[in-house]
This record gives structure tokens, sequence and C-alpha cells, in this order.
């Protein structure tokens, strides 16, 4: 991976020769703040503060992974053409960072959304062994909306950096987000606040440990938190008898990824199959639909609290 970065800043600084050549260029967009974001989250949250002041593009292509995502020479001209670069962590994504450094551009503000949230330790290690993320780390802290908050400001903050002119209107659209975040909260916890069970028994790889915590679920997952870690045959036997003895009615598989082993685990079990979104990107067919993050947990919600049989009081 390090190899592939060192190419890809070689071939931007080429582009960028070719482009300019020797004449100096001020780097400033054309119509308005460019904004460049990683994962979906950031690009949801980042075009709402923006409103009609910024153009907010995503790196991510529809439907695509992010774990395994790594990015083209043409992404990385993107972001150097930019005025704002917002990624989520260095836990999310490693490469970032690297990218970034390599980049000469004196225009270029570079945004880690995740500056401020409260980090978790990744998977227990009796479940699966080892960690997938160097650090420990658990990556999908949007997941908690309080954290998604401040995923918020530090974005806010980024754009007002980069274009100072927009401030009232940044901060307003922000506030706003804000307050329909804690909306959101509020409704998760009355919504799962009386349910049959609190085994969230997910048959993929670890992502809702934030919001587990968040609402008291009893959360356990197949895999690591890696979407590419392997599961052991020990773990989906574990993971068959948890289901079995825990009397739920279905194991939750993850939007964007194969369900198929979920599925052989569930028939193996005597369940059905419900997805859960973790946020990571859009389906084609969402991003169509120009869905939000606020749409993605509300389908979230209703599936948890089938589920989990839940009564909302």
């Amino acid at each position: 991976m390090t190899f592939r970065i060192t190419a890809i800043v070689v071939v931007i600084c080429c582009a960028a020769f070719f482009v300019t050549g020797c004449k100096k260029t001020d780097n400033k967009p054309a119509a308005g703040l460019q904004v460049v974001t990683t994962l979906f989250p950031l690009y949801d949250f980042a075009r709402t503060i923006a409103g009609d002041k910024a153009q907010v593009t995503m790196l991510l292509p529809p439907g695509v992974e992010p774990h395994t995502f790594e990015p083209k020479p043409e992404d990385m001209i993107r972001i150097s053409r930019a005025g704002l670069f917002i990624y989520t962590s260095p836990y999310m994504e490693p490469w970032a960072e690297k990218i970034v450094t390599g980049i000469d551009s004196k225009n270029l503000r570079v945004v880690n959304a995740g500056q401020r949230v409260a980090y978790r330790s990744g998977v227990p290690e009796d479940e699966h062994g080892s960690h997938h993320n160097p650090a420990g780390m658990d990556p999908h802290f949007w997941l908690d909306f309080t954290n998604a908050a401040l995923m918020v400001d530090a974005i806010l903050d980024g754009f007002i950096a980069a274009d100072p002119g927009n401030e009232p209107s940044y901060r307003r659209n922000a506030e706003q987000l804000k307050t329909r975040l804690v909306q959101l909260d509020e409704r998760f916890r009355k919504g799962l606040s009386s349910c049959t069970t609190r085994k969230l028994l997910h048959g993929g790889h670890y992502t809702f440990g934030y919001l587990a915590r968040r609402y008291d679920l009893d959360y356990h997952a197949l895999s690591g938190i890696s979407s590419d870690s392997e599961p052991s045959a020990e773990r989906m036997t574990t993971l068959v008898k948890q289901i079995r003895s825990s009397g739920s009615k279905y194991l939750f598989a993850e939007e964007l990824l194969s369900p198929r082993l979920t599925e052989t685990l569930a028939q193996e079990a005597g369940v059905g199959v419900l997805m859960l979104h973790g946020a990571h990107n859009l389906s084609r067919d969402d991003m169509s639909k120009n869905a939000s993050f606020f749409d993605l947990m509300t389908r979230n919600l209703e599936q948890l609290q089938k589920g989990l049989q839940c009564r909302e009081k």
C-alpha cells in the first residue's frame, strides 16, 4: 500500500506539471469552495453544512466497500484541486494522511473528522482472537450519534477555515444538523427501550459496536473490524449456538456486503435475516434516490425493532 501511495503522489506531481507547466496558479475553484470527502457520513454532513455555498463530492463510487478502497491517481488529483478535504480518521483511512502530505497545495485544508470523538477499543479478543486494525480501534464511530455531532463540529471548523466569508450560513446549517442528530438519538433510545431481547447478533464484520453500546445492546459479530477478515469455523459454530440460545428470530447482515455466509448461518440456526446499514457508502439505488444518513438510520431502527422484537413506548 505504501508503494502504491508513493506512485500515486508521483503521478499527481507529473500531472500537475503538464497541466500548469512553469506558470504559477492560485488553484482557486471557479465556482465556490470545492470539498472532497471519503465516506458517506462525511459527504452527507458536509453537503448539508455547505448548502448552496460550496460543492461537495465523495471519493467512493456507489456500492464500493470502503475498508478495501484504494485511491486512484484521478482521486488524488481531485483532492489536490480542492479547497477542503475531509476524511474520517487514520484508523478508517490510513492512506489519507500519507496522501495529503505528498500534495503540494497551499490552498488545501484537511480535516480529520474523528479528531474529537471518543474511540472505543476494537473487537473483543475472546471472540475473534486478534484485531485487524493495527491500533486496535473501532473506526465506525459515526454510529454513535453523539460522535456524529462531534464530526459535524470538526467539519464545520474546516468549512469556516477554508471559506470564512460564508461562516454564518455554515454555522446555521451545522446547528440544524446537530439538532436532527439529537432527535435521531432520542428516537433510537425510545424505540429500543423495550425489546424482548437485547442481544444483537450479526453475521458480518464488527460494525455496530458503537450503536450497541449507546443503546445498551449485547453485540456479537461473526468476524473482526475489517470487512475482509475471515471468521474461523469455531467462531461460526459459536455464533449459531448463540442464536439458538438467545431465542432470537433473526440474524443481521450488512448492506453492501455479500449476505451469503450470514444466510447460511441463519439457515443452520433456523432464523431469518435482516439487513442493517453501516452507512460507509450508498448503493447505486440509494444514491439515485438521494438517500441521507437519516434515511439509512431510520431504516436501521425499523430493522432493529423487528429483529429485537421491540415495543415502542
